[in-house]
């Protein structure tokens, strides 16, 4: 038994020798290789994320659809973010309604543009957001950032800082032995000589409100500059009335009586084709245009002069504004890359590119390109303080005006009923 009982314990002590043994102890393990770790990268999915952009300028459709696709591939290759841009455009001439319905009905878009005329009105209802801080603020022109401020805030992007007039075929002109006019009379003869040259004076285009309105913001705001400064404050105070003003409708009758025929067939963009093809000599339209015209027209000699409005050449100027501004809306989701868009606009190395692309005025430290020939022929007139900066009416009445030439033109109205209309308009926008 003894015997039995010691063979047992040995054998006890084999298995638990040989069991220690298994075990690694800190000495064996201190030198070993530690497992293969996989070297293979962990990819993250990007994460997705949507804005919302509206603009007012249809005719740049191409061109911004490009810069947003740019933008969005941007932040996919730098920041890892999926991101799609809505780019809506509606027509000019419904753009500030659309605007409005949104912006009232809690479906703000993130980004949206604006006339920098609006910003104190868009500002004080609470739709812009301050951008001072922002990388943007300090590439910019001080003389157009100006027109974007309001209470040392700069409120937007300035995008169209434009200087412009009607525009004129070059060529047209040089065969008939024309210049420029400074004065109605001389206009006035432009309009005999080129009609005793076979050629039409003035393309019209009416169908959308907003293009016949051009020639009231060209002829109010060359009249008030050179002869009645204080006009636009003293309607903002109830004491002033458009008959004051009645001399504008002696260029705009010339411009009516000696256009192109069914104008309120011919909408801004066919207008601006047919111009460009020599169908009138020239167009009561903005430099905004020109993409239309050199496309359809690569040979155009396309220029630009100060609309004259009577005999007085101080009232003969170009206006100067900043037509288009982008802001951003205070209520956006992604406010992040709603800002990261805004200064992308003005980015160092693309926005030369589209800004050259859509004819608009350098306006940005980062701006390198040359300006079209029509742009440097605007310019000439604001070097010579020849310019005004566009007049601020309420947008009420700036529609209203479109849609009384309208009805002027086809003979629906008259001259004292618009004068009418407008002041109770005015009023009526004034009072709230």
């Amino acid at each position: 038994m003894k015997k039995l009982l010691s063979l047992l314990l040995a054998l006890c002590m084999v298995f638990a020798l040989a069991a220690c043994g298994s075990e690694s102890t800190p000495a064996e393990t201190e030198g070993a290789e530690p497992p293969a770790e996989s070297t293979e990268p962990v990819s993250e999915e990007p994460v997705e994320a949507e804005l919302t952009i509206m603009m007012s300028f249809p005719q740049f459709m191409d061109q911004w659809e490009t810069y947003c696709r740019q933008f969005e591939a941007k932040m996919l290759e730098e920041e890892n973010i999926d991101l799609t841009i809505n780019l809506e455009m509606p027509s000019s001439g419904d753009y500030e309604s659309v605007l409005q319905t949104r912006l009232t009905g809690d479906d703000a878009p993130d980004l949206f543009t604006l006339h920098s005329n609006n910003i104190q009105t868009y500002y004080e209802a609470g739709h812009l957001t301050d951008l001072t801080n922002e990388e943007l603020a300090g590439k910019i022109y001080p003389d157009v950032a100006a027109m974007v401020t309001y209470n040392d805030m700069l409120l937007g992007v300035p995008i169209e800082s434009q200087a412009w007039g009607p525009l004129y075929n070059k060529a047209i002109f040089e065969e008939c032995g024309l210049e420029v006019p400074n004065t109605l009379d001389e206009l006035r003869n432009v309009v005999e000589v080129l009609e005793a040259n076979g050629y039409t004076p003035f393309m019209l285009a009416f169908q959308e409100q907003w293009v016949p309105q051009l020639m009231t913001a060209l002829t109010l705001g060359g009249k008030v500059s050179g002869e009645v400064p204080d006009w636009v404050d003293r309607m903002n105070a109830g004491e002033g009335s458009y008959s004051e003003m009645e001399e504008i409708f002696d260029v705009i009758d010339l411009i009516m009586q000696h256009g192109t025929d069914r104008a309120m067939e011919t909408g801004a963009e066919a207008g601006a084709a047919a111009f460009a093809n020599g169908e009138a000599a020239m167009f009561v339209q903005g430099t905004w245009a020109s993409g239309t015209i050199m496309s359809t027209n690569p040979d155009m000699q396309l220029g630009v002069f100060a609309l004259p409005v009577n005999n007085n050449e101080d009232c003969t100027k170009i206006n100067l504004s900043v037509s288009t501004t982008l802001a951003v809306h205070p209520s956006s989701d992604q406010m992040d890359l709603a800002l990261k868009f805004a200064n992308y606009v003005l980015d160092d190395e693309d926005s030369s590119a589209l800004f050259e692309s859509c004819s608009f005025n350098p306006l940005a430290t980062c701006h390198t390109y040359e300006p079209a020939s029509w742009v440097a022929d605007a310019n000439v007139y604001v070097t010579e303080g020849r310019s005004y900066k566009d007049l601020v009416l309420p947008s009420a009445v700036t529609d209203e005006q479109g849609r009384l030439l309208q009805e002027y033109y086809v003979g629906s109205v008259t001259k004292d009923d618009i004068i009418t209309r407008l002041d109770e308009v005015y009023a009526q926008a004034i009072a709230g």
